[in-house]
């Protein structure tokens, strides 16, 4: 059966995306357009350029991530320099080997820009912070200047991966410079993203969620500010996305808990790896007992095989 799919963000955890994706192709299912954040905007565009999920499982194991932590050279090698260059560049690693290393695995399958994909498969959340409001790429693109068939699908992915402070922002030559970053501070969980879909066959959804359902998340502990702070930008990221998955589509989400692991672990070692492999499996697979096309509110009463 041909399915549409949402994929969370959730960085280096995104492993169990790739995990419930297995799961989901070894039931039949294959997916005709996809839109993601963060780790779910890589996961889907490999899919979209056609890798199938043991493909990306073998190629995300084969890779050293730490490698793709590119810093700043400076020219006085002292510790206190790194954080000079992230008050100027906003980050601590530039980002530019992550968004060649995407360029590299999407030119394998002859993927380039979003030209080169059947319009509309492929949809990728970022923020726009000069002007405070989210992106969806391609589709915004023109309002920023950018032709959306030429854009570089590498540079939509560096956009949509974009951690703050982690990874230097995109600077976008708009007709001001704006500046670009994770598509998690606005919307980590795009499920609204195929409601707009006005064609006469609409697919069901699925989405797939690094997260547990929200009626199985306990309470946060506040004592200090730090927890403050995380409580707050946790609550603030959120709030888009949970207030539309509570009147909509939760039983159209694989709600996979990862919260024993980090957004930005890059020395994930192969058991590890698995172990994220597995829960997105397992969930998948438990979720899968349940779920009927029939649930999705963008399935038709045409055929959708």
């Amino acid at each position: 059966m041909r399915i549409n799919g949402v994929f969370s963000g959730g960085g280096l955890k995104g492993f169990a995306l790739v995990g419930a994706v297995q799961e989901l192709e070894k039931q039949g299912y294959r997916f005709e357009n996809v839109a993601g954040t963060s780790a779910g905007a890589i996961v889907a565009s490999f899919l979209a350029a056609g890798y199938t999920a043991d493909e990306i499982e073998v190629m995300l194991a084969e890779e050293d991530f730490q490698a793709l932590l590119d810093p700043r050279k400076t020219l006085l090698p002292f510790p206190f320099m790194k954080w000079v260059s992230l008050y100027w560049r906003m980050g601590l690693y530039q980002g530019k080997a992550l968004e060649e290393w995407f360029f590299d695995k999407l030119a394998r399958k002859g993927c380039y820009a979003f030209g080169d994909l059947p319009k509309g498969s492929l949809k990728l959340v970022a923020s726009d912070l000069t002007n405070g409001k989210m992106m969806v790429l391609p589709d915004d693109l023109e309002k920023y200047g950018y032709d959306s068939d030429r854009f570089s699908i590498a540079k939509a992915l560096r956009m949509s991966c974009g951690i703050p402070y982690f990874f230097e922002p995109i600077r976008l030559d708009a007709p001001k410079e704006t500046i670009v970053v994770d598509g998690g501070v606005l919307s980590n969980f795009p499920m609204w993203i195929f409601d707009e879909d006005t064609s006469p066959c609409k697919r069901p959804v699925i989405g797939l969620k690094l997260s547990r359902n929200q009626d199985e998340v306990p309470g946060r502990t506040i004592r200090n500010a730090l927890q403050l702070f995380e409580a707050l930008f946790s609550t603030m990221r959120n709030a888009h996305d949970e207030k539309y998955i509570s009147k909509q589509h939760v039983q159209n989400i694989v709600f996979i808990p990862v919260e024993n692991y980090s957004a930005t672990q890059f020395d994930l070692n192969e058991e590890q790896m698995e172990d994220l492999l597995s829960i997105g499996r397992s969930r998948t697979k438990e979720f899968l007992l349940t779920w009927s096309p029939a649930n999705s509110k963008l399935v038709s009463n045409q055929n959708v095989m």
